[in-house]
């Protein structure tokens, strides 16, 4: 019985591990950043994490409505109809530019609020500046994302991978020469930081386009488009499933972003302590997204065919492989949860000894509560993988509103700033948030697949 979900295990990694690696690539990125950060001291690592909580919910959006591009991209493949795949590739491409240049339009008009919020004014001061620059990578970041879905669609899911790698080593090398003035290069600080994220993510997509164009599946789509040619019929489709997609990531994103402000309102320490647990738990969540776009792929590929009963089994197999691999880090975390926090901070750093002491000891904490919803967070990610892969996204949008912002967020306010447990409370709220979401769910792909075995059948 359970040989029929763990033979799938294979082709599901070999499918997943790029995206894996790519995205761990760029988190990893926000690993070095990080830690580069927080050499120059605690203020600056939570202006970092205040700024980059403005890019999440920008992110958020431009991402989510991409993912509308996978499935119908694998579904025309696996149909075998190239002018319709071709047509998803151009809209696509051409709404993602659009959006990411009206996001980051948005960020700018939005950059007030900081001094709003009551945040750190020493922090609220060093983010502005940081923001302006890293707002603007959006564009290339979002576009990046339309050619990264319409290649994870044809189950290319490697050169995305490549492409990520290459930009991620340039970002390391000019984090390291602009926060700290190597080479002859000026001391920025923070805002080196920022230029280095805009010039990697500018190569990003150069690099993926080079490698689309060159390649024999992929060329004839990229090649000889004329975008101001657009059915207003394809754009509809695109919309259709990219905004609820794209709000779907939105009320998850946006909760963890209300975990910053709300850490921000409890201080620079629990902000920025927040800020290392939020990325640790990051980089093991990009391994579930690898798996939500195998999953994304092969629910495609099989309702293309009209396989309903391999598509269901297909699935199952992803989210049994989920479960066993959030399970590990889960263990992980817990058994290194002191030792982590201490990447980032500057331990042998006598005149912010108190302060780091305070960060190293709240994230830790953090970390606790991490591994527990390492596991409700790669289930319902993969989840929601397979129901875009089935073209099912407005239930799920529902769905994930009710769980992050009518359980979640509540539980995350009043236990974080009216109980003791503080920083832990806003967590354990973002716990209970996921653990509903993936349970509704994984309901809804249950009911639905069902339906649709019976209705063949």
């Amino acid at each position: 019985m359970l040989q029929q979900y763990t033979k799938e295990f294979r082709y599901n990694l070999k499918l997943a591990a790029p995206v894996m690696l790519g995205m761990l690539g760029h988190t990893f990125v926000g690993l070095i950043d990080n830690i580069m950060v927080g050499q120059l001291g605690t203020a600056e690592l939570a202006a970092v994490s205040l700024g980059n909580s403005f890019m999440f919910i920008a992110m958020s959006l431009g991402i989510g409505f991409s993912t509308a591009i996978t499935p119908l991209i694998a579904e025309s493949d696996a149909e075998k109809n190239f002018e319709r795949g071709k047509s998803v590739f151009k809209h696509g491409l051409f709404l993602c530019t659009t959006l990411g240049v009206v996001l980051f339009l948005m960020i700018l008009m939005a950059k007030p609020f900081m001094y709003l919020m009551k945040q750190p004014i020493e922090v609220v001061e060093l983010a502005i500046p940081y923001l302006d620059l890293v707002a603007f990578s959006l564009i290339p970041l979002i576009s990046f994302q339309a050619l990264k879905q319409f290649s994870d669609g044809l189950s290319m899911t490697k050169y995305p991978m490549y492409a990520t790698l290459v930009a991620n080593l340039v970002n390391i090398f000019l984090n390291y020469v602009l926060i700290f003035g190597k080479f002859g290069f000026p001391e920025m600080g923070i805002i080196g930081a920022a230029i280095g994220t805009l010039v990697s993510r500018l190569v990003m997509v150069v690099f993926l386009w080079v490698f689309l164009k060159n390649k024999e599946k992929s060329k004839r789509y990229v090649t000889h488009i004329r975008f101001w040619v657009l059915k207003s019929k394809m754009i509809r489709n695109i919309i259709a499933l990219g905004f609820p997609s794209s709000l779907q990531m939105f009320f998850e994103v946006a909760i963890f972003t209300a975990a910053i402000w709300l850490s921000g309102v409890l201080g620079k320490n629990p902000q920025a302590a927040n800020q290392i647990a939020l990325n640790l738990a990051s980089m093991t969540f990009m391994v579930a997204m690898g798996l939500s776009v195998a999953a994304m792929v092969r629910v495609g590929n099989q309702k293309g065919l009209q396989h309903f009963k391999d598509l269901r089994r297909i699935a199952i197999s992803i989210f049994i492989l989920t479960f066993i691999i959030e399970v590990v880090f889960a263990i992980f975390f817990v058994l290194f949860n002191e030792l982590l926090p201490k990447l980032y901070l500057d331990v042998k750093d006598v005149e912010n000894l108190a302060d780091n002491t305070e960060v190293i000891v709240i994230a830790a904490k953090l970390l606790i509560v991490a591994a527990l919803f390492q596991i409700s967070d790669g289930i319902q990610v993969t989840v929601l993988g397979a129901l875009r892969g089935l073209q099912d996204v407005k239930i799920p949008t529902v769905i994930t509103f009710i769980a992050y912002w009518i359980v979640g967020f509540p539980i995350s306010y009043y236990l974080g700033l009216h109980t003791s447990f503080k920083s832990s409370g806003i967590w354990i709220g973002l716990l209970a948030g996921l653990t509903v979401s993936a349970l509704l769910l994984y309901y809804r792909f249950n009911v639905l697949t069902k339906r649709l075995i019976l209705k063949k059948e």
